[in-house]
């Protein structure tokens, strides 16, 4: 490990010259000079005297090295039998094209534009065409409820909305224009315009102040891309909160287009003219760092999916994928195999198709168990890498570097830190954690570059949420310990810890167990309130496809083997089987929301939700089964 052990020392040791020579990877207007600076609050801030354009170093610039006919984007939309090759000077142009109509309503350097649409290229195009005017894009994942896009809109005060006319599902078509016309009758503060996409799917019906895509960009004269400082914000993003009002994490210009770029060929391992796919969306941060930016930064193609990986048509969507655009690297969530392990657990559909072109496989956004991954490892001949990282980073903290000295993998590990991020994790006391001592896992500032700046119009609630927790680190608020080879092993958010007469006991330990039994296909643990012992671990578990058993025997099975695992003192002793549970969009199963229905308590639906119909399911199995104080929830 001498070589990776070499660039972390050196990245967390001298920091500034590190960064220094990777941000000359880069093209800049004005290189930078100073590298790091601190502000009033001890954050740190990168590249502070550049400047650069984020548009014009992934576009123009590859264009302008004789690149241009390389392809930049593939689109593939089973859901509508679409598929387009873009590239980069017709992404070039097109972005040219779209910034000018933008600047033709006003869009100016530091102007906020909210982004509502589906996963079609003008998705991307309108993201770069806003930094190449210098603007601030915020984008809303396609089909948010209007009270979820109103308060966004409220919070970042767009000049201009663009949006598509619908989105497309496997077995429906949603109209985006009533959503938005409903979202800005009930926000407080209301954009000059809105431009929309009319897809043949549906065609919207405008109004006054809405624009026609199409014919905006005809009569547009095409926009040059316009100087920033790197630490001009790039966009907002916004995340869940503990409060009611959203948290916009702000990405710069500079670090960012520095850190991406560093992290395609340091993690990912990719080359300029390789084939990228992250099956993920525009509206979360993984579509944001590697669906639009990261590949093209770097000079690769990148594949924008409009689909799911199962039923668009079958579960061998991925694969195909991997075969017709010979991906070397794919990325996605780990979800999304755990739905396709359950309609193909043999894996009959890969069976299929040529996926020789893929190199390796990544999966993020919740941890991988180690059911899951010994079944991806067991049929792929490529590293199964888990990576662990959150919208706040914007790129991986921990990680198999591909590019830079791949290592051994480890089940249920993300294996070491990125060069650039001081990971450590702190006990109750805010000491180092020994060895396998489980703890709070933090970041010593600073913080590398990539990662957010601040909360919108909210520096105080950036400090208070991140940094106030441990003086001179980012809390991750993520569980975990290093091993005795320093494996990192994140375990799941610190509030998934569950306190049983005194113990606390991780929900992801006993989700191994639970996940490894061969009838299981996904599990989650929460911990209910029990007035004797504080909490006590419940377990639900959704059976495979092909399972055909007793389930009063499959439960007793998994409580056995939670108490050979784990012990008696983890007082595992429920398990209830459902046919799903609920998930945000980006696949993270929702267990605070179960813990509200166990425990009797009124629970809203989050904007975040996939399929609102699981939490009625849930809500109603606990029920019927009398599961803690279930029968008392209340929605709201």
């Amino acid at each position: 490990m001498s070589s990776y052990q070499d660039e972390y020392r050196q990245s967390i040791e001298r920091p500034e010259a590190f960064w220094a020579e990777h941000a000359k990877r880069i093209p800049w207007f004005t290189p930078p000079q100073t590298i790091l600076e601190y502000d009033d609050q001890g954050h740190a801030r990168w590249f502070v005297d550049g400047e650069m354009n984020t548009c014009h170093a992934a576009l123009d610039h590859h264009v302008d090295a004789g690149r241009g006919d390389q392809i930049a984007v593939f689109w593939d939309s089973p859901v509508t039998g679409g598929q387009r090759r873009l590239s980069y000077r017709e992404m070039r142009d097109q972005v040219a094209s779209f910034a000018g109509a933008l600047a033709g309503l006003g869009v100016e350097k530091g102007d906020r534009v909210v982004v509502y649409m589906p996963m079609v290229p003008e998705a991307l195009v309108a993201m770069y065409a806003c930094a190449r005017l210098g603007a601030v894009h915020s984008v809303v994942f396609g089909g948010f409820a209007p009270h979820e896009l109103a308060v966004r809109i409220e919070d970042a005060e767009p000049k201009v909305v663009i949006a598509a006319s619908c989105g497309v599902e496997v077995d429906r078509v949603i109209p985006y224009k009533p959503i938005i016309d409903e979202a800005l009758r009930s926000s407080r503060y209301h954009p000059e315009a809105c431009v929309i996409l009319q897809r043949d799917q549906m065609h919207a019906e405008l109004g006054e102040s809405d624009h026609d895509w199409q014919a905006l960009v005809a009569s547009a004269t095409p926009a040059s891309c316009v100087p920033v400082k790197a630490t001009d914000p790039l966009y907002i993003l916004y995340t869940s909160g503990t409060t009611g009002k959203p948290k916009g994490v702000v990405r710069d210009n500079g670090g960012h287009a520095v850190a991406l770029h560093y992290s395609m060929e340091t993690i990912y391992g990719m080359a300029p003219g390789e084939v990228f796919f992250s099956a993920s969306d525009v509206g979360w941060v993984v579509g944001h760092s590697y669906i639009v930016y990261a590949p093209l930064l770097r000079g690769c193609a990148t594949v924008v999916y409009e689909g799911k990986p199962v039923r668009t048509p079958d579960a061998g969507a991925f694969w195909r994928l991997i075969e017709t655009y010979r991906v070397k690297a794919f990325f996605t969530a780990p979800t999304a195999f755990r739905a396709i392990k359950k309609e193909d657990p043999d894996g009959q559909w890969l069976e299929r198709y040529d996926i020789s072109s893929l190199k390796a496989l990544f999966l993020a956004g919740e941890r991988l168990d180690p059911p899951t991954f010994h079944w991806l490892e067991d049929m792929l001949d490529v590293p199964v890498i888990d990576h662990w990282w959150q919208t706040e980073t914007g790129w991986p903290i921990a990680a198999n570097l591909q590019g830079l000295e791949p290592m051994p993998t480890k089940a249920g590990s993300a294996t070491v830190p990125v060069p650039g991020f001081g990971v450590r994790v702190l006990n109750r006391d805010g000491e180092s954690a020994e060895v396998d001592e489980q703890g709070s896992v933090v970041i010593r500032e600073p913080m590398p570059p990539g990662c957010l700046t601040g909360i919108w119009r909210d520096p105080q609630r950036f400090h208070a949420a991140y940094m106030a927790a441990f003086p001179g680190y980012y809390l991750t608020g993520d569980g975990g310990y290093f091993d005795d080879e320093g494996y990192l092993f994140i375990m799941g958010r610190t509030d998934d810890v569950i306190n049983v007469a005194g113990h606390r006991f991780s929900t992801g330990e006993m989700e191994e167990v639970l996940g490894a039994h061969p009838a299981v296909a996904e599990c989650a643990v929460i911990g209910i309130h029990d007035a004797l012992k504080g909490q006590l671990p419940v377990g639900l578990v959704i059976p495979k496809d092909s399972f055909a058993g007793d389930e009063t025997v499959l439960e007793e099975e998994l409580i056995a083997m939670v108490r050979e695992k784990i012990g008696a003192i983890a007082c595992f002793k429920q398990v209830l089987v459902v046919s799903r549970l609920p998930k945000t969009r980006s696949g993270k199963i929702l267990r605070k929301l179960l813990r509200h229905i166990a425990d009797g308590k009124e629970y809203g639906v989050p904007s975040t939700i996939d399929d609102p119909t699981s939490l009625e399911h849930v809500h109603s199995a606990m029920r019927d089964r009398d599961l803690g104080q279930a029968a008392d929830a209340r929605q709201v």
